[in-house]
């Protein structure tokens, strides 16, 4: 509900998602449950971005964070899959002050400064839709963001409630975020394998409208064979 009382397309989502047809047993008995699965691979997701955002192990940051996002978007695909999930009451329980992500967001950029800034469509079923210059350092951070809220209602025992969060904002916010980083995260390691170097961003920021010409080239600065060994990459022609 906006502030001035009017509903927000967001708010009409949330609230529909909260009345839709009720899910089969969600508990979280047992290590083969269904939530159990999803809350660990959610868990170990978020524990990893962490630890590459330390900056302990530069040279495979990229390949590691591929294979995370990988991982975590097959957890969200068992959840897109699911039936929808119906929390157990009718208004979202209150799950405290959000974490503060900006620590590890500039950490995240620092460490992928050369290639953090990626173009992107934000829906490919829109026609003639216009890309948009994103960065993987917010991505990652706004998909912690989403997860941990789930997690918290998980860690009070509010199983249903926290799996019925991560299944709808899988399907607005970082289903498709994590979706469009795993693109450019594979992109960037096809390049350094096939031995095809990014052309220079050439100004392109998240900041600024990006003209046409300067979208039909991918983010991030001239990216040449020997930017591999820093990505932990090795390149196709070595």
């Amino acid at each position: 509900m906006s502030d001035n009382g009017a509903t927000t397309d967001t708010d009409a989502a949330t609230e529909g998602a909260r009345q839709a047809p009720v899910a089969s047993d969600l508990s979280a008995d047992g290590p083969d449950s269904f939530a159990v699965q999803i809350a660990d691979q959610i868990d170990a997701f978020t524990v990893a971005v962490a630890e590459v955002a330390t900056g302990d192990d530069p040279d495979s940051a990229v390949p590691y964070l591929l294979l995370q996002v990988s991982q975590v978007l097959l957890a969200g695909g068992r959840l897109g899959a699911h039936e929808d999930i119906v929390p157990e009451e009718r208004y979202e329980p209150d799950t405290g002050p959000e974490p503060d992500m900006d620590e590890m967001r500039e950490r995240l950029a620092g460490l992928l400064e050369p290639v953090d800034v990626y173009s992107e469509v934000f829906d490919p079923y829109v026609p003639r839709s216009t890309p948009v210059a994103s960065r993987i350092s917010d991505d990652l951070a706004d998909i912690i963001t989403d997860l941990r809220h789930g997690m918290a209602h998980y860690r009070e025992g509010r199983v249903t409630e926290a799996l019925w969060w991560w299944q709808f904002s899988y399907l607005t916010n970082w289903g498709p975020t994590a979706s469009a980083t795993l693109r450019a995260l594979q992109s960037l390691v096809a390049h350094v394998r096939l031995d095809t170097p990014l052309a220079e961003l050439d100004g392109l920021d998240t900041d600024s409208a990006a003209e046409s010409d300067d979208l039909e080239r991918q983010a991030g600065r001239v990216m040449e064979a020997e930017i591999a060994t820093p990505l932990g990459l090795k390149s196709g022609g070595s």
